[in-house]
């Protein structure tokens, strides 16, 4: 059931816009907030734009409620309008995207003493464990990518942490829920081309996430990783080919 929302106060900063919707800084009870909005397709029938609306927006809705049943983060969130097409979300203003991170990481380390980087070990290790839950969950996001990964700081505590951050996973537009191990695969697949097209000097990032994952995901992880294995031949083959 999609929660109700009080009328709001008028968006106001847009931060992003993409093929799906924007993404905009505005206001949920006189509180800062983060409001996706999914415009109308003007190419699809009204009623047919509607009806797949409303479905994308309680799909995305119930991820974000089985993340937080899984002990994931994400984003709070504060309410959905499926009339105006809105969803409204916490604002984490001090997080940036794993990406941008990664990219910092590799722009002052050396090349040589990145593979034995703590924080990205620790970094892998989160991603890992995110993905891992969300499988064993039965939980596919669809859109696995490091600009889908928010890095919001934590307090550090009596030891100083290498790695002061908690991973918040957000985007889940293209999110469902299946127990197919191929979906799950893809899933994984996605999340590797992702990683290789956007920190290609790291190669081996992946296959940390990877082991992490094998240890957090213990519905099925076995056939997964076959069905993964599967769709990245079968990706492999497709590009030799042309």
């Amino acid at each position: 059931m999609a929660v109700a929302v009080e009328k709001q106060e008028p968006v106001q900063q847009l931060l992003k816009q993409g093929a799906e919707g924007k993404l905009y800084i505005g206001t949920y009870k006189g509180n800062r907030c983060l409001v996706k909005e999914r415009f109308e397709k003007k190419y699809r029938h009204p009623a047919l734009d509607r009806q797949l609306t409303r479905q994308r927006i309680k799909a995305e809705q119930k991820a974000f409620q089985r993340c937080a049943a899984a002990g994931l983060s994400t984003p709070a969130l504060y309410g959905v309008d499926l009339e105006q097409r809105k969803i409204y979300m916490e604002y984490l203003e001090r997080s940036r995207t794993a990406k941008e991170f990664i990219d910092e990481l590799t722009a002052t380390t050396p090349a040589d003493a990145l593979s034995e980087s703590a924080q990205l070990k620790q970094l892998a290790e989160q991603i890992g464990h995110m993905v891992g839950v969300l499988h064993r969950n039965n939980l596919v996001h669809g859109d696995l990518t490091t600009s889908n990964m928010l890095l919001d700081p934590v307090e550090k505590g009596a030891e100083e942490s290498v790695f002061p951050y908690r991973l918040v996973t957000i985007d889940f537009g293209l999110s469902h829920f299946s127990d197919n191990h191929e979906n799950k695969g893809v899933d994984l697949y996605v999340l590797e081309r992702a990683i290789l097209s956007a920190h290609s000097q790291l190669p081996g990032l992946f296959g940390m996430i990877l082991e992490a994952y094998r240890e957090h995901n213990t519905n099925h992880c076995k056939e997964t990783i076959a069905k993964y294995e599967e769709v990245r031949a079968r990706g492999r083959k497709r590009t030799m080919v042309g």
